[in-house]
């Protein structure tokens, strides 16, 4: 099928001929790295079938593409195992190299394992490696392909284009933002997929719908496929300052940049950088990165005077980090500011000019005794303070009250001055996400949750005492039932306390996946049988859900429920300290193994 007389030929004709010599045969046909689907008959392949024999075998890297072509058998190619990764890359470099210096099998080692099991990768820097025998060469390609591997010889002409393919397909223009926003981050790092969402929100890539949110906890990003991302990020190498990356590169200071102008996105996470001083011309900055810097204590008065248009600023996890400069004001577009984990004292004057701000993370911040000023934040939609020194009194409660935008709350509350007015507060109530309740002391009174908190996801009880744990339930005449009023809440923790003798409004939240009791002396049943009669007769079966349930040194404990149950969904059960529980409510559906 050849020549002149075949070149003059039609699609059609072509597609014929091709069917009439294949229908008499049994055959293979190999089809590598297509990107949509193929219509066999369109080019004159018998369709293949167990009668004749023949297979048709297709690389793709679309499962898109595999779901169209209605393939009977998919395996997906992994990357290599370690192992088998460095003996491709050693066989690659060849005998001579790495017998040219002692030291060049270890750096050997080394490269090939940050080519993260990619034969593309270790056949190409293998082969460019293979050539290369002083020590100083291959100190410098792991200098290289630590700090920029773009510039790596073989990287741009080789690897990243045909990377970049893939890219090229993602149809979604997010999609592809994303990529290069997950560029920031270190090289290894588990990326947090709330950290990363809230990230992308706040830098308009996403519109933060609740499908937005549904992902994986955590994911990781292919070393390789990170240097992709920045190459493409920074305008394929021509602009390189446009994504500055620098995380965990053990800096002490700040990098030296040629033109701060250009600079759209910074990320110095994870390094030692003590002192942010100065005053870059950052006028293009839009998110900067600086958590994990356990050294930083000093950001000077004028750091931030050139940042008009920073909208993602991440400073947690600086421990040293005890005070902002009153200049913070000069972020007039911030909108995303993270302060958790830090040794901040205060919140500065200027704080109250952030008028864009939307998302606040103070949680864990023990020094910080007040928030002052926060009703100024009139667009603040997430309000994150579990974990910090905040007094929760009158005039706080008020100040929280002004912010009509709040959507999540996270907070922990002990014996304050305000805790009255914050639960009677249906709009505040209904914000809570997180609450950590510690220290309290209701002997008398008891505490009382509404039926408003179908936000709740994390529920703490530290070192309490409180006589009797209510909750209003709603009565659907419709459906004749009684309705839960912890729709969202997944996790309780008990710690320490001094409670009633049963957790029976557990029964009212349907989502429960992690019950942990510890420290508990009163209490005798999780579900008590008298009490959860109205639970009963709406035919609620509690724990559907629960994946973990630990109960220790709880030595009153003497049932968890008083018949069987299915635990379609538990993973581990653990119970040490109880020698008055003597069975585990489980039955013949329990998912435990």
């Amino acid at each position: 099928m050849v020549g002149a007389d075949w070149n003059k030929k039609d699609k059609n004709q072509k597609a014929c001929d091709i069917h009439n010599v294949l229908k008499r045969k049994t055959f293979v046909l190999l089809l590598d790295d297509i990107w949509e689907k193929v219509n066999l008959s369109e080019i004159g392949i018998p369709f293949p079938n167990t009668e004749n024999g023949c297979k048709v075998i297709f690389t793709t890297r679309s499962q898109e593409v595999c779901r169209r072509m209605g393939v009977n058998v998919e395996m997906e190619v992994q990357c290599l195992a370690p192992n088998d990764a460095v003996d491709l890359f050693l066989k690659k470099v060849g005998e001579v190299t790495l017998q040219s210096h002692p030291d060049i099998p270890y750096l050997a080692n080394m490269i090939a394992r940050k080519c993260y099991g990619l034969p593309l990768a270790l056949n190409v820097i293998g082969e460019t490696m293979s050539c290369k025998r002083t020590i100083q060469e291959w100190q410098h390609a792991v200098n290289v392909l630590t700090s920029y591997a773009a510039e790596f010889s073989g990287m741009e002409d080789e690897i990243l284009p045909i990377l970049k393919y893939s890219y090229d397909n993602l149809k979604d223009e997010k999609v592809k933002l994303c990529l290069q926003y997950c560029s920031l981050f270190p090289e290894d790092e588990r990326i947090y997929k709330d950290e990363l969402v809230n990230y992308l929100i706040f830098e308009g890539v996403i519109d933060g719908d609740q499908d937005e949110r549904r992902a994986l906890y955590q994911v990781y990003m292919h070393d390789v496929v990170r240097e992709m991302a920045l190459w493409i990020a920074s305008d394929f190498g021509k602009q390189k300052d446009n994504f500055i990356v620098r995380g965990r590169a053990v800096l002490c200071e700040t990098p030296k940049v040629k033109n701060w102008n250009v600079v759209r996105r910074m990320s110095l996470m994870s390094n030692k950088i003590a002192d942010l001083s100065g005053i870059p011309e950052c006028l293009h900055l839009t998110t900067l990165l600086m958590q994990k810097n356990e050294a930083l204590s000093n950001i000077s008065n004028g750091f931030f005077r050139f940042m008009s248009k920073l909208v993602v600023l991440d400073l947690s996890y600086n421990r040293n980090l005890s005070e902002l400069p009153a200049q913070i004001s000069d972020l007039v577009s911030l909108q995303y500011l993270n302060m958790s984990k830090t040794n901040i004292e205060c919140l500065p004057l200027g704080f109250r000019e952030l008028k864009k701000l939307r998302y606040l993370n103070l949680e864990f911040t023990w020094n910080l005794s007040s928030i002052v000023g926060i009703s100024s934040l009139l667009d603040l939609k997430v309000l994150r303070l579990r974990g910090s020194g905040v007094s929760l009194d009158v005039s706080t409660v008020e100040e929280l009250q002004v912010l009509e935008q709040l959507e999540i709350l996270t907070l922990g509350i002990g014996y304050d001055s305000g805790l009255v007015q914050f639960l009677s507060s249906h709009r505040l109530i209904s914000c809570i996400r997180d609450l950590e309740i510690s220290g309290l002391q209701l002997e008398s009174s008891g505490i009382s949750f509404s039926t408003t908190m179908n936000n709740l996801q994390y529920l703490e009880f530290l070192g309490c005492t409180i006589s009797e744990i209510k909750i209003d339930l709603t009565y659907s005449p419709l459906r004749n039932l009684m309705s839960p009023c912890f729709l969202s809440l997944s996790h309780v923790y008990v710690q320490g306390c001094k409670i009633p003798r049963e957790l029976t409004w557990l029964m009212f939240a349907p989502s429960l996946t992690y019950i942990d009791v510890e420290f508990s002396e009163q209490l005798e049943y999780i579900i008590s049988k008298e009490k959860a009669s109205v639970g009963e007769a709406s035919g609620i079966v509690p724990f559907l859900k629960l994946k973990f349930l630990r109960l220790s040194n709880v030595p009153e404990l003497k049932n968890i429920y008083w018949s069987s149950l299915p635990f379609l969904c538990l993973k581990t059960i653990i119970a040490t300290g109880c020698p008055n529980l003597k069975r585990l409510p489980l039955n013949s559906k329990s998912g435990l193994d």
